[in-house]
């Protein structure tokens, strides 16, 4: 026991660092749970409506391989499982795999755990925290989706299948992060390799789903599914769960022996003894430093742009008999012709998605500060403006060719299953780089948070969150149009099918520019650090 001692207390100081980041990610996923079950009950309200839509699902290979089999269709609850058992237990495991590695190897690569480790603190008490604090997130997650589901009317039994799905992927990639965190020597390898581990396992989920059904079972996102919440419930399936997870943690402890503080079990490769000639510049600096994020974005943008693609030229089959669907589609997309709407649609979810990542590179620049590795740079004849440029830059070039990519990936195989290329692919592509004034503008306001409150650089998180739940809840529960014009996306124009606009383009990218140029000239006059 003397190995874990201390983890109360660090449990307590990880729960207060996380009092924000943890409820944000909690309500957010209870919220989406809730209005799905909600929108369902609402728009296929016969069972009649509800088989049809089951029938169109079964026959989309693109549709199953990214959401899966419909197990129950007769119920509002076998349609919610569908949509959401097996992307929430991946969001779920993403969110566990962030605080396990925050709890673990981002402390020890701070060197905040080497100042705790030299007190009255056990070997073990830094990992057990770390995974404690993960499924405490994970537990409480899994509550509040159960009290959402009965909420709006779900049976109980069904309920607690599906939340127990999420946890139990949350729960085996708790102890996949406490592997990857004692196997690398910084955080963001350790996050990219459990993430890695992530995206088998889901790419493993898909090709069961669209092909042969073995597949799924060697996937933890699968198991979540083949729970069978509202169709049966296969409570024998979260003993795998539990039994690959204790394999797994085992191997995780058995590591945090064999190392020392601060080094991973991974060699770490001595660098050349001098820089390639690239690397000249702080623009070459923040793109060597932002590449990996940018290729991680770029492979899941194509893979989606592909999947949406692939469904668009069936949408009329899949909610053909649900005029309330149709309309919620209509209304997002702008446009009464079903088919542009979605990809509209789809456009706008991907210019969050590049907002999210334009974000993330924005605050590379604080991540810089705070450890210190800014201030040597600056100590040259780089100065404050031109090094945070560089990394906007590479913000706003980035976030043009993730929504190329994916504009791209979306129109091709649109073109492709309706046999006109050379049509949809302009229009498509057209769609998605509309985005980019919007996206801008949330990038910008990261960079004003950044240089005139860094403190508060994470309510650029809440920004990116309340468009997503606008863009999300706004059409099906039919919110005021004053309270959708909060989001810059709500002005893009709703390409393809809607009459293009340079004027609100225009206007965003103005926006975009003084904010920006406020938080340039707050970088300027505050202190660093």
């Amino acid at each position: 026991m003397t190995q874990l001692l201390g983890t109360n207390a660090l449990v307590q100081l990880g729960l207060r660092r996380d009092r924000i980041m943890i409820p944000v990610w909690l309500y957010a996923l209870t919220a989406v749970v809730a209005s799905t079950g909600y929108s369902y009950g609402q728009l296929y309200d016969t069972p009649a409506a509800r088989l049809d839509f089951a029938s169109a699902v079964a026959t989309n290979g693109s549709t199953l391989a990214f959401y899966g089999h419909v197990y129950h269709a007769d119920s509002i609850g076998g349609l919610t499982a569908w949509r959401l058992s097996g992307i929430g237990a991946a969001i779920t495991a993403a969110l566990t795999v962030l605080l396990v590695v925050r709890h673990t190897r981002a402390d020890e690569e701070a060197g905040r755990l080497e100042l705790i480790g030299a007190g009255v603190v056990g070997r073990y008490a830094p990992l057990t925290t770390g995974v404690l604090i993960a499924l405490a997130a994970d537990a409480a997650l899994a509550g509040l989706v159960l009290i959402a589901q009965v909420a709006v009317g779900l049976p109980f039994a069904g309920a607690v299948a599906f939340s127990l799905g999420w946890f139990g992927a949350g729960l085996v990639f708790a102890a996949v992060a406490a592997v990857t965190a004692q196997i690398a020597e910084t955080s963001r390898v350790a996050n990219g390799l459990a993430f890695g581990v992530l995206g088998l396992a889901y790419l493993l989920r898909a090709i069961g789903d669209a092909g042969p059904s073995w597949a799924s079972w060697l996937s933890p996102i699968g198991w979540s599914q083949q729970l069978r919440p509202y169709a049966g419930e296969r409570w024998w399936v979260f003993a795998l769960f539990v039994a690959l997870a204790a394999v797994i943690g085992t191997v995780a402890y058995a590591l945090v022996e064999r190392r020392d503080i601060g080094a991973g079990l991974l060699p770490t490769r001595p660098g050349p003894a001098t820089a390639a000639p690239t690397l000249r510049s702080p623009l070459a600096l923040a793109w060597r430093l932002q590449r990996g994020l940018l290729a991680g974005w770029a492979v899941a943008l194509l893979v989606y742009g592909a999947v949406i693609g692939g469904i668009a030229d069936g949408i009329n089959a899949l909610v053909q008999d649900s005029k309330g669907t149709r309309d919620i589609i209509t209304d997002m997309g702008g446009t009464k012709s079903l088919i542009d709407a979605f990809l509209a649609t789809a456009a706008g979810l991907l210019g969050l998605a590049a907002a999210v990542y334009a974000v993330q590179a924005v605050l590379r620049l604080r991540t810089e500060e705070t450890q210190q590795r800014a201030e040597p740079l600056l100590a040259t004849r780089v100065g404050r403006i031109r090094w945070a440029l560089s990394h906007v830059t590479i913000a706003v070039a980035g976030s043009v060719v993730l929504l190329a990519l994916g504009g791209l990936s979306a129109g091709l195989a649109h073109g492709l299953r309706s046999d006109d290329v050379g049509h949809q692919l302009p229009r498509v592509l057209g769609g998605a780089l509309a985005q980019l004034p919007a996206t801008w503008v949330i990038a910008a306001v990261a960079l004003a948070l950044f240089g005139l409150r860094p403190r508060a650089v994470l309510a650029s998180w809440g920004v990116v969150g309340a468009c997503l739940l606008l863009w999300l809840l706004g059409p099906s529960v039919h919110l005021t149009q004053r309270a959708m014009d909060i989001s810059p996306f709500t002005h893009i124009p709703k390409l393809p099918g809607s009459a293009f606009s340079t004027t609100p383009l225009a206007v965003l990218t103005v926006i975009a520019a003084v904010v920006a140029g406020a938080g340039l000239a707050g970088l300027r006059r505050r202190d660093i650090g």
